[in-house]
């Protein structure tokens, strides 16, 4: 049978976030997601799509000749299908990058993928999904990322930085303001104070775009 995927949009833009920011990059956003973050900001990703096979949204992947791509959601590991689109884009020469919750095991991501893992804080309103034992899948490629909505989540983020020693075991940590539910600068002040081991990220598409769809 042909592999096919549920899509809610491609498109080609600056990369917002993580260890890429900045760099031209191909984004596919697959359909659907089991959490409701508190603050997410892709709700219009959760339902509808157009399920589309994987060697059409290779071509048209394809079409923006790009060095970098990102598979991202919603929660894209929701869909099993997202193995076989993450395996093809490796295989086809691209720099793919994984943006997922942590909520859905990465033991399957194929090696040459970068995952953003985004643990929740308690703000976020589903800690309790955190899969922990994701950590055990976690490299010097990968990148852990907590949004952070307010001290409380803060302090607790500082906590799980020194309880699983996540700058060792990842290429970067994240810390990134939610964005407006916290004051960046405090954020960055503290991180500043506490001498941590991470990387302060604002989404430069929200600076850029203020966060519409397809950018």
């Amino acid at each position: 049978m042909t592999t096919s995927l549920r899509i809610t949009e491609i498109f080609y833009s600056l990369q917002g976030e993580a260890r890429t920011v900045g760099l031209p990059t191909v984004f596919i956003r697959l359909t659907g997601c089991p959490l409701r973050c508190t603050y997410c900001d892709t709700e219009y990703a959760f339902h509808g799509g157009e399920r589309r096979d994987l060697d059409d949204i290779l071509r048209q992947v394809a079409d923006y000749s790009p060095r970098y791509v990102c598979v991202t959601g919603g929660e894209p590991l929701a869909q099993p299908q997202c193995h076989d689109l993450l395996t093809a884009l490796c295989d086809a020469g691209y720099q793919v990058s994984l943006e997922t919750s942590g909520a859905i095991s990465v033991a399957q991501v194929d090696k040459r993928v970068s995952k953003v893992i985004d643990l929740k804080t308690p703000a976020s309103g589903e800690q309790h999904r955190n899969l922990m034992d994701n950590l055990d899948h976690v490299g010097p490629q990968d990148q852990i990322k907590f949004v952070v909505c307010d001290r409380q989540d803060y302090d607790w983020a500082r906590f799980q930085l020194d309880q699983y020693q996540l700058n060792t075991i990842a290429g970067e940590v994240l810390f990134s303001p939610s964005f407006g539910q916290i004051n960046a600068t405090d954020l960055a002040n503290w991180i500043v104070a506490d001498n941590l081991p991470v990387r302060f990220q604002l989404q430069l598409h929200k600076l850029l775009w203020n966060d519409a769809a397809g950018h």
